[in-house]
Order: structure tokens, then sequence, then C-alpha cells
């Protein structure tokens, strides 16, 4: 036993010793390898055999000092490698390295050659023929080398991405106050070459990757809770109807649309948390003029354009929490920390969209770059609010007011509306700002006070900015009714036939100008084309243009596309009849009896703008130029909506399946159970029982010896 174990410990030692010397070896051939290579890259140049010189001695130990950093900045070259990379793995490899390090030193270089690719802003520049690095060349790598560290950072002077961050308070006619948030960011990339881009800055990573993989030119969507009421409130900056509305042009290199526009509604709808993958063919149509591309791109084929609407589609917080998060500074600093959900949607109305274009760099357009649009309107009305005053703050509206602005963006302005209190009899805004700005919006001169967000000096002492505004007259005044105006109803009796009625309003004194109608029908309101009929001053007014799309059953809706001229100062009445189809029982939604949600119409026009009609605006300017009645602000583009359709269908009575259901059952239990119970029953024959009587007549016969009585 003893001889065996010492046999063991014999053979462990032996292999440990075999283990050793096989790695010795590897690691000799892995260093000879390694001076093999520099020798191959050192330039050919007469050596002395003589040894180094003190002078060489101290450059040696430099240049180890530099290698054996963990990462290092070079400007070499050499002109004859065609490879980037391989070029570059040279350069580093050139005459003044010294021999390759131990393994553990590989490592940390070979770490360091992917770091040096991952960094997207760091430039090597190349040189033929480069001399040996000296100290101040050493110097600028160390400069380098500390760029190089800061890549988690955005880069100082060569990142072109841009933020804009603005506040637009409008105190409306009603009493009520309009806020409209503007966040814009413009990422310096170009997906339309067909480049890749792998790092992101201020442009959101998910929204940057589905541009890519679905080749999108633009992306429109958004998501409303309420109803802008135009007769009170005015035209909004940017309207969109109720519910959700999602429009995307594909760039022409997409093959299947279709597919395409299936899996990136997918994708929506995992990234804003909404029900966006309800969209399908049911609800999607291709206007063929409507929906134009609003960036760079002259892309008219309707094959590539998709638009679709959810108008029952319901807003709430998860739907906030994401499009906040797309912000590049968040909720966390800037005018996003005014977003309190519990105020928010404790308004009139609600809207928040997202807009993707690419827009021109410069003015010469030579080259383009994508833009993120998001906006966020609310309403805040006076007597759901619960203030018995009309006296309105950032913190009565908001819970919050504003301490800084984004530390990524170049502007964070806010802007009041003083357009009609010039002279502050209306109301009183505080605290006081010299800066005024004055822009034509919507075709109408507007005058703002701007607070700079960027000014420290705007925060005060308080560091804190919290804009008021105290009404000082009961009434404001009388509001311009807007030019272009539409509504919608539906007309009829009973549940089969019935009537659409769109009514469109050009409240303009003489000018008549034309507008495009567009009117998506689902497909189980089977619309009778012949009865479309378009009157204004009650007379018919012919259509110039008329597309129509007709609906399949339980495939597509129907679509109607009318380009119709308003006369001025009129009303121009849209009717066309249609019919109800009979659901199948699993096509109902829960609350069948609630009804079914049909979009809103779409109305898009060239309006005459207010400034044109001004005659005191006319009259102030020079005579040469006031001759023709035209000027740069004469027609402005406007999209309305007007409101969708509550509609109800043949609904059959769903109480009586549990009807039957319990009539069934008692069946079933009674009848059949009655007589399964008879057929599989067993019966066995028993003899009567005796008496009690005759039981005890027979006790006393037992008793006395006489025969039991049977």
């Amino acid at each position: 036993m003893a001889a065996f174990r010492s046999n063991i410990f014999m053979l462990a030692f032996f292999l440990c010793g075999f283990s050793v010397f096989v790695t010795g070896d590897v690691q000799t051939n892995q260093m000879n390898v390694a001076e093999t290579v520099f020798i191959d890259n050192v330039p050919t140049t007469e050596t002395d055999a003589s040894p180094p010189s003190v002078t060489e001695q101290s450059q040696t130990a430099e240049e180890k000092r530099l290698w054996e950093g963990t990462e290092v900045g070079t400007n070499l070259a050499d002109g004859a490698s065609d490879n980037k990379v391989d070029h570059v793995h040279d350069t580093m490899q050139a005459t003044d390295a010294p021999p390759s390090p131990p393994a553990k030193d590989q490592t940390q270089r070979f770490a360091f050659d992917e770091r040096i690719w991952e960094a997207t802003n760091v430039e090597i520049n190349l040189v033929e023929d480069a001399p040996p690095i000296r100290d101040k060349e050493a110097d600028e790598a160390d400069h380098v080398l500390d760029t190089m560290q800061t890549q988690d950072f955005p880069p100082p002077s060569t990142a072109k991405d841009q933020f804009q961050e603005e506040l637009v308070i409008k105190p409306l006619h009603s009493g009520d106050i309009y806020a409209s948030f503007q966040f814009r960011t413009q990422w310096d990339t170009d997906f339309l070459l067909g480049s890749k881009v792998s790092h992101y800055r201020l442009f959101p990573k998910s929204l940057g990757q589905v541009i890519s993989k679905f080749s999108v030119r633009e992306l429109h969507i958004s998501f409303t809770q309420g109803y802008w009421r135009t007769m009170q409130w005015g035209q909004p900056f940017l309207p969109s109807p109720p519910g959700a509305e999602l429009w995307v042009w594909f760039q022409d290199t997409v093959t299947d649309v279709d597919l395409a526009w299936k899996e990136l509604t997918n994708v929506l709808s995992g990234i804003f948390c909404a029900s966006l993958n309800f969209i399908d063919s049911t609800n999607t149509v291709q206007p063929s003029a409507s929906f134009k591309p609003l960036g760079v791109g002259n892309v008219t084929d309707q094959r590539f354009l998709r638009y679709a609407v959810l108008p029952r589609e319901i807003v709430c917080t998860e739907n906030l929490t994401p499009w906040k998060k797309l912000l590049p500074c968040g909720s966390k600093a800037g005018l996003a920390v005014l977003m309190k959900s519990e105020k928010l949607f404790h308004s009139s109305f609600h809207s928040q969209a997202l807009h993707i274009r690419p827009v021109c760099k410069d003015w010469q357009c030579k080259s383009t770059s994508w833009e993120l649009r998001q906006t966020l309107n609310v309403v805040f009305d006076l007597h759901t609010s619960g203030q018995g005053k009309r006296e309105w703050s950032l913190f009565k509206m908001f819970s919050r007011t504003l301490t800084e602005a984004c530390p990524l963006a170049s502007s964070s302005k806010v802007y009041v509306d003083i357009t009609d209190n010039p002279q502050g009899e209306l109301f009183e805004l505080s605290p006081a700002t010299p800066l005024v700005s004055q822009a034509v919006v919507l075709g109408d001169g507007r005058t703002y006070s701007v607070y700079d967000l960027t000014d420290h000096a705007t925060f005060g002492q308080t560091h804190s900015l919290n804009v008021l505004l105290r009404w000082r007259a009961a009434e404001s005044g009388e509001m311009l009714r807007p030019l272009l105006h539409g509504e919608r109803y539906v007309a009829g009796y009973g549940l089969q036939t019935g009537e659409i009625h769109t009514l469109v309003y050009n409240n303009h004194p003489y000018r008549a100008f034309p507008v495009l109608l567009l009117d998506t029908v689902p497909w189980y309101l089977r619309l009778y084309i012949h009865t479309l009929t378009v009157t204004s001053k009650g007379r018919d007014n012919k259509p110039s243009y008329i597309h129509y799309q007709p609906s399949k059953d339980r495939l597509q809706p129907h679509l109607l596309e009318m380009l119709i001229q308003l006369p001025p100062n009129s009303v121009t009445e849209v009717t066309v009849q249609f019919e109800r189809a009979l659901l199948k029982w699993t096509e109902y939604t829960p609350d069948p009896n609630h009804g079914f949600y049909v979009g809103s119409s779409v109305i898009s026009a060239l309006v005459p703008s207010v400034v044109a009609m001004d005659t005191n605006n006319t009259q102030e300017r020079p005579l040469f130029s006031s001759f023709f009645p035209c000027k740069e602000e004469s027609t402005y583009f406007m999209r309305i909506y007007t409101e969708p359709l509550l509609v109800n269908l043949p609904t059959p009575d769903f109480s009586m399946p549990y009807n039957v259901i319990c009539l069934t059952c008692t069946v079933v239990a009674v009848g059949y159970g009655s007589l399964y119970n008879l057929l599989t029953r067993t019966f066995q024959v028993e003899e009567p029982s005796q008496g009690l009587a005759k039981r005890l007549a027979n006790i006393i016969r037992r008793l006395r010896g006489v025969p039991l009585l049977t």
C-alpha cells in the first residue's frame, strides 16, 4: 500500500513538472512570434552591434512606460496598407515600439485596440514615415488618451446633435389656459444613404433602431384624450384627432410595405405601451393626396404611405412615461419636470405627439439630418381645477416650478402670449421680463414675453421660476372666429340605414380656397357612394377631385378623398348614406351597446392668413411693396380634425346565451338525469316487514310455547 501511494505521488509530481515545462515553452514561442512580428515591421536600417547608450536606454524606458499604459493615442501612419484596421495595428507596432510584453500585457494591448475602435470621436491622423515619438508627442498622446477616456460623455465640439425645449403658455378667451411643450432633437446622421450608426448621444436609441430596421422616412404618432373645441379655444399649434393616430412614410427600398407596417406597429406598441397592435388591414388606408411628406424629399408614391387611427384608444400615465423617457434629460431637469401625470390628466384636453422626419442641415440643404419633435398640449379648465378666481401660475397648473434648464439643451425658453394684453389691462404677468418676441403663428401675428432658462438671472434669488398670470378684467374680449372649421355627425333612425353629415366652415369674408377632405369609414358601414352630395349655400358644389376606394368585408375600410372649393363665408355640407352590417357574435366588443367608433375626418387646406386681411398693416407698409395683396404670410397650411362618430350597430341580446345555458342545464339535470338513473339502477325485491302488533303477538306466543304467526 505504501508503495502504491509513493507511485501516485511520483506520477503527480511528474505531471506537474510537464505542465510547467509546456506552459513555459508556449510563452517562449509567443514571445518569439511577437519578436518576429516586431522585426518584420521594423524599417530596414543599418544598425550597430554596440551596446545602447544612456540616452537610448532612457528613451527605451520612456517607450516602455508608454507601452504599459492602458490606452495610447497614436498619430503614426503607414500609407502602404489599404485596410484601415490592419494599418493602425501595423502603425502601433512601428519602429519605436518595444518588444512584446508578457501575456498579461498582450491582453491589455488587445483590449486597448478594441477600445480604440469603439471610440467614435477620435480621429487618428496617419502620416507616412512618421518620426519616433518624442516627449512633446508623448504629451500629445496623453492628451488623446484623456479624450478617449471621456468618450462616455458628450463630445465638446465635434458633436453636432442639438436639443431645444420650449413651453408656450396662451391665455384663452374662455378663461382657460393652453400650455404647449415643444422638444426638438436634431440628429446629425443620414440613414437615407444606407449608413449604419452605432453611437447615440441625444437621439433615443430605440427610435433610431426603428428607423434603421424598418427603413422609415417619416413617422408621426399622437395620443389624444378629449376633443379640441376650436370655436372656443381657436386653432392648436399641432392638431391631432381623439385617440391614437399613426402615419408613416417608408423608403422606396422597402419591398413589402404591409409586412414592415405590421411589424412597425407592434414595435411601437411596445415602446409606447399602447394598443397599436390592433392596427391591421381593416383600419389602414393609403391616402392618395393627403398626408404628404413634411420633411425633405419628393416622395409622392402613396404605395409607401400608411395611415391608421384608433379613435377609442385611451391615453393614460403608461403612455406618458415612455414618452418622457425619450427626452435627453428625461423628466429630471428642464421643462419636463413640469409634466406631472396627476395634473396633466386632470385637464379638459391632453395630447402628446412624436414626429420624426429628415430636415436640411443648412440653407443650402447639401446634407440632411433627422429631427425628432416631441409635443405635448394640455388645456387647463377654470372650473375643473376647483379654483374660484382666474389666477394661474406654473405651480397651480403643474404643482411644480422651474429651477434649471436641461444641461444638454442649447435653448430653453418659456413663452407667454401677451398679444391681447399689450398694455397689461387684461392680466398681470409676473415676474416681468424685458425679452419680447414677435412671430407669425397660424397666419396671425403674435407677441410673446420670453423667459430664457439658460440665463441664471431668470430664476432670481430664489433659484426658482414661477410664472404668474393674474387677471384684471372679468371678460377677455371676443375671440376671432377660426377661418376654417369642421363638424361631423350621424343622422337617421333605426339600426338599418343612416347618413353621415360633414360640415366645413369657411369664415373668410371674401376669399374662397380649396380644401382636401379625407374620410375613413369602417367596412361594417356600407356606403352608398351614389348618394354622395356636396352643397354650398344651397347649391351643388361638384368636387374637382374624387378618390374612392371601396371596402372589403373584414379586409379593408372605405377611403374617400375629395378636393372641394369652399366659397367665402359659407358652410359646405357633405352627406353620404350607409347601411349597417350584421357582425358575427365574436366580432362585437365587450360593451357592444356602447357603440362603435368611426375615426375623425381630416381636412387639409392652405388657409388665407389673418395678417394679409389686416388693412392697417398694409397701409403702414411702403407703397411699392403693398400694391399686390399677397405677401409671405398670405397663406399657411392647416390640418384640422372633426369629431369622431359613435354608431350603434344591430346588436343581439347577449343575455340569451345565459338563458339558454340555464334552461339546457335544467333539462339535462331533470330529464336526462332521471332517465339515466332509471337505466342504470339495480332493482332488488324485498319482503314486506311485519307490523308492530304481529311482532308483539309472536313474542307472547314464544313465551307461551305456541307456534308463531306467519
